[in-house]
């Protein structure tokens, strides 16, 4: 999930753009459209035997061709069609403006260039600071989510509810890790959720396992530092599924990144309670 470059408009005024149904109807309908094709790209490089073209921009953070082939392809379809709107992607950075797209390419790059299908395409669309279309595409198993704002949710046109599960010792849920944390404080959490009876686990792409919530498939997720790109799309899948989700900013703390929890409504004081921890279970073990 690393921040490949410097984000620029920090301080860009949020404006108070409105927009009309029929002009939102036309970008999810892009979004779908251009995901689905993104999807293709990642599936020609996929696996590929004569290499991805990795380039490693940090510890454990990838990038490849296929990151860069779908991002030129995202940005370019939506400056053709929609040249008023921003952009702000992973890989090539952008703007944060009143009507903006923000795009993971690839989340979860390091499966993709592994070989492991574990990975997504995340295309969300803010207006006015407010996310009003997401959609996520696991072109491996073929599978397309997809939200819009006050529309519900949907995984292949068939609606989807978060799961009902209430305590944490029925839970399954996916406590995601980034480097930008210390694996000091992963532990901390992980032994927080297993002490708490949860089933943990970790796919290692976070807008497909907010996919997965909202799906009902696993109950919540949670991760300490995250970017908007990673996560808008998968948020409003979850919200539209009837969950619970953090708000996550654009502007302000947002642009440096947030932590993330998204769950069933049950669930949702209960993980706040083990991300934030008042005791740390590794030093009784010390």
């Amino acid at each position: 999930h690393g921040l490949a470059h410097e984000i620029t408009g920090r301080h860009s005024k949020t404006m108070n753009v409105s927009m009309s149904d029929a002009a939102l109807s036309a970008r999810y309908d892009f979004a779908v459209s251009v995901v689905q094709q993104a999807g293709a790209v990642a599936m020609r490089h996929f696996r590929r035997s004569d290499g991805l073209g990795i380039i490693e921009k940090g510890p454990q953070d990838l990038v490849t061709a296929a990151d860069h082939a779908i991002d030129a392809l995202i940005r370019n379809a939506i400056q053709s069609r929609f040249p008023d709107d921003g952009i702000l992607t992973e890989e090539s950075g952008g703007d944060i403006s009143a009507q903006v797209w923000v795009v993971d390419p690839i989340d979860g790059t390091g499966n993709f260039a592994r070989g492991i299908a574990g990975f997504a395409i995340s295309i969300a669309f803010s207006l006015n600071g407010d996310t009003r279309i997401g959609v996520v595409f696991d072109p491996v198993a073929g599978e397309l989510f997809v939200a819009r704002r006050g529309h519900g949710a949907f995984c292949n046109g068939e609606r989807m509810r978060v799961s009902t599960t209430a305590t944490m010792g029925r839970a399954a849920v996916e406590a995601g890790y980034s480097r930008r944390t210390s694996s000091r404080d992963y532990l901390a959490l992980m032994a927080r959720l297993l002490d708490g009876g949860c089933e943990c686990v970790q796919f290692g792409s976070a807008a497909r396992g907010l996919a997965q919530v909202a799906a009902g498939r696993i109950d919540g997720y949670v991760e300490a530092h995250l970017f908007a790109w990673d996560v808008l799309a998968g948020l409003l899948l979850v919200e539209e599924a009837g969950g619970y989700a953090d708000p996550f900013p654009l502007e302000g703390d947002g642009q440096k990144g947030l932590p993330v929890r998204a769950c069933t409504r049950g669930l949702a004081r209960q993980l706040q309670e083990a991300m934030n921890g008042a005791s740390d279970p590794l030093d009784k073990m010390s």
